[in-house]
C-alpha cells in the first residue's frame, strides 16, 4: 500500500463496488495485491468491485476492510446487516421505527 487516504470519511455513502474501488485507487492496492492479503482471487475482486458477483458477506469484508486498514463499518452494506441483525432481536423496536417512517 502506499500510503493512507487524505481525508476520508469514516463511513461511505456509496455501493460496495464503488467504495472498493475508491479505496484501492486512493491506496495504490491492485487487485492482485489485495487479493494476497485476503486470499480471494484477484478475478472475483474484480466481479464485487463491478458489480458481477453480490456483495460478499461481513466476514469477507471485514477481511478486506482490514487488509485495506480501515474498520469494515466504512462500507454501507455492512453497516446495513449489523443494524438489521440487531433489529431482528429487538421487535418492539422495529414496530416502533415502522410506526415512525409510516407516519412521515
Amino acid at each position: 500500500m502506499s500510503g493512507r487516504p487524505s481525508r476520508r470519511r469514516r463511513f461511505s455513502d456509496e455501493a460496495f463496488g464503488p467504495t472498493l474501488q475508491q479505496l484501492m485507487d486512493e491506496l495504490g492496492v491492485s487487485y492482485r495485491s489485495l487479493a494476497a492479503k485476503t486470499k480471494l482471487s484477484a478475478g472475483y475482486l474484480n466481479h464485487i468491485v463491478h458489480g458481477n458477483r453480490p456483495v460478499p458477506t461481513n466476514d469477507v469484508i471485514a477481511g478486506i476492510a482490514k487488509a485495506l486498514g480501515i474498520e469494515p463499518e466504512h462500507f454501507r452494506e455492512y453497516r446495513i446487516r449489523v443494524i438489521t441483525e440487531r433489529l431482528e432481536r429487538l421487535p418492539d423496536l422495529v414496530d416502533r421505527l415502522y410506526k415512525r417512517l409510516s407516519s412521515e
